[in-house]
């Protein structure tokens, strides 16, 4: 109990890795900001985006 692995460690290195990689094309602008949804089509590509980076986020590599 309470041992780390190097599995464990890898995993929270490459999470962090892609945490920042996001939050550097994001500062850049190349990932779009969510903002207030002005129709259905783009409240549907904000669910969508959120939805995908849930998934990937949860991923087990």
């Amino acid at each position: 109990m309470g041992y780390s692995t190097a599995s464990d460690h890898q995993g929270v290195s490459a999470y962090v890795a892609d945490l920042q990689l996001h939050m550097t094309l994001q500062a850049r602008n190349l990932v779009p900001n969510l903002t207030i949804a002005r129709d259905s089509r783009e409240q549907m590509l904000q669910q969508t985006q959120a939805d995908l980076e849930k998934f990937v986020s949860r991923q087990t590599l």
